[in-house]
């Protein structure tokens, strides 16, 4: 054999490795070349997403012993109030969508509670406030989640709530140790905390807030849980903690009474919705602020988004003129609608979208927007929590204080604080979100639904005022731009923070090119970080009916985790 002969030879076997190296590791190499930071769940069992993966797994191991998705969720949230207390618990409201997969029906939850009977415009300027109070006794709404729980769980479960509550009480009793995202929610609320002395005495160790691993135990949350665990919503509303809260709030001079408590009762209520591209997106209707999504879906498909290209300056541009839009209505018409005449069918209505987005000009952010005048026809702090099983029933929950910590008050004896939704109202007695005795406020928390064919997405994304216009930048990542539910959990968001002018907030994810764009037209931008919690935390999951395929996503902005069902 020649040199030159095997030097051939050597050549092509080398070229042809080389070759075949290159065919094993270019697909290998696109695999990876993407965007999103974490992959989908994917499982024929079921799912638990939530913020916290101790929650989640608390839910995923109920779906394991034969419960269905809304026994999961209760379990779950339990889980959430004992491990996330400034954000929810027993204290705060919840709002639900059930998909019951049996009938194909959807079913609203709003349990959201109502203000004192006491709690008046005029009561408050008879003490000398002239602004709804923010904090403190005078903000404090009944709570309404565990009658959601009990709710929920007379309607579809098929579990006792005294074993749905059981890893909450022993988390709540052995402990646990505390993760990042809540390390730092903890750091910041510490001087607030120990300002007050049940504060402290519950949530603080040893006079500081928990650090990063550091075991918290709150034994008088788990005596709450045990009382409800044995004695269901009544414990709650009519028995022992009861008892504490109304002493509590009569020693403060508040206006809260046994009568507010034991009335009390959750609703349910007939999802609203619109069309997006081919899908159908639900919300609930008011008091909630998720019609505000819907209107924003309806101005933003006007405009060809996809065409525009994911997160460019044109396309974000339209949305958050159409947040603006959408917000100016909402503060607008959005109150109790047992108290005022929403408009409902008008502001959904996709004529009225259409002279809605009429006013947005592509080249000029707006920083000034009116509400329109839709047409009069009526129709009938926070964490999400979402889970499917392997039937396909799905629950969207989210459940919230209002502000970190809510009102900055714990009863004595109960482990969790009253929530401070009532700084929701206003003392302007012409405004649908006007004061009043047993009346709810407009509302920030919202569960999001959408579906297309033989698939169904339960979503939702916490952040007060952030979220209706955070449904619609997940519904728009979804359809416009076809991402996965993960994906499209991670992607950069904006927040237009205000309710007039033109700050808009967003990640520093999206380029600098397109935020120097959107500058130039007008829109004053505060750069976040990569990850931010200001946009907001979310949690997913998608069924696929034709394959029985379920799928979970877990935002990154948030310690959490979604969770497959474990085989039993």
């Amino acid at each position: 054999m020649s040199t030159r002969t095997g030097i051939c030879r050597i050549a092509c076997c080398c070229a042809a490795g080389f070759i075949a190296l290159a065919w094993l590791t270019v697909p290998v190499a696109r695999s990876q070349d993407r965007s999103q930071g974490r992959s989908m769940v994917i499982t024929r069992g079921g799912i638990v997403a939530a913020e916290s993966p101790l929650a989640a797994q608390a839910g995923a191991t109920v779906l394991a012993h034969g419960g269905n998705a809304v026994d999961a969720i209760v379990a779950a949230n339990a889980v959430m109030g004992v491990v996330e207390p400034m954000m929810n618990g027993m204290g705060g409201d919840l709002f639900a969508i059930v998909y019951d997969a049996k009938s194909g029906k959807l079913y609203g939850l709003n349990a959201s509670g109502w203000s004192p009977a006491k709690l008046t415009i005029g009561y408050l300027e008879s003490k000398g406030i002239r602004k709804m109070p923010e904090f403190g006794i005078d903000s404090v709404t009944v709570p309404g989640v565990v009658d959601g729980w009990s709710k929920l769980l007379a309607r579809f479960g098929t579990r006792k709530l005294s074993d749905l509550l059981a890893p909450a009480i022993g988390y709540a009793r052995g402990g646990f140790p505390v993760a990042e995202w809540d390390t730092e929610y903890w750091r910041q609320a510490e001087p607030v905390l120990r300002a007050d002395a049940n504060l402290s005495r519950t949530y603080l160790i040893d006079g500081h807030a928990p650090r990063v691993g550091e075991v918290f135990r709150n034994p008088d949350l788990a005596h709450s849980l045990e009382l409800v665990a044995r004695g269901g919503r009544d414990a709650f509303y009519k028995g022992a903690i009861a008892a504490d809260i109304v002493a509590f709030s009569r020693r403060l001079g508040g206006p809260l009474t046994a009568q507010d408590l034991a009335e009390y009762s959750s609703q349910w209520v007939e999802p609203i919705s619109t069309t997006y591209r081919g899908w159908r997106v639900y919300e609930l209707p008011p008091n909630g602020q998720g019609i505000a999504a819907l209107m924003m879906l309806n101005i933003m498909e006007r405009f060809p988004l996809a065409r525009y290209g994911h997160n460019s300056a044109d396309a974000l541009h339209v949305m958050i003129e159409a947040k603006k839009l959408a917000y100016a209505d909402l503060l607008r018409y959005v109150g109790d609608p047992r108290f005022s005449r929403i408009p409902v069918a008008g502001l959904l209505s996709k004529h009225y979208a259409a002279l809605r987005a009429r006013l947005i000009d592509p080249a000029r952010a707006h920083c000034d927007v009116e509400p329109g005048t839709p047409p009069l026809r009526t129709t009938g702090d926070t964490t999400y929590l979402t889970a499917v099983d392997s039937q396909g029933n799905m629950v969207s929950l989210i459940q919230s204080n209002y502000n970190e910590f809510g009102s900055r008050l714990v009863a004595d004896h109960t482990g969790f604080v009253l929530q401070d939704r009532g700084a929701l109202f206003n003392l302007d007695a012409s405004s649908p979100d006007a004061l009043a005795g047993h009346k709810r406020p407009l509302h920030t928390i919202i569960p999001g639904f959408m579906e297309r064919g033989e698939e169904r997405i339960a979503f939702g994304i916490m952040g007060g005022f952030n979220q209706a216009q955070a449904h619609a930048q997940f519904v728009s990542n979804v359809v416009d731009s076809g991402l996965n539910i993960q994906a499209a959990l991670e992607s950069p968001r904006f927040r237009q923070i205000t309710f007039k002018g033109c700050e808009v907030a967003m990640e520093g994810r999206i380029p600098q090119s397109v935020r120097e764009a959107l500058a130039a037209r007008g829109h004053r931008i505060e750069v976040l970080g990569d990850y931010s919690a200001v946009v907001g935390g979310g949690q997913a999951v998608l069924r696929d009916f034709k394959t029985e395929v379920d799928y979970g996503a877990s935002d990154p902005r948030k310690d959490g985790e979604a969770v497959p069902q474990p085989l039993p």
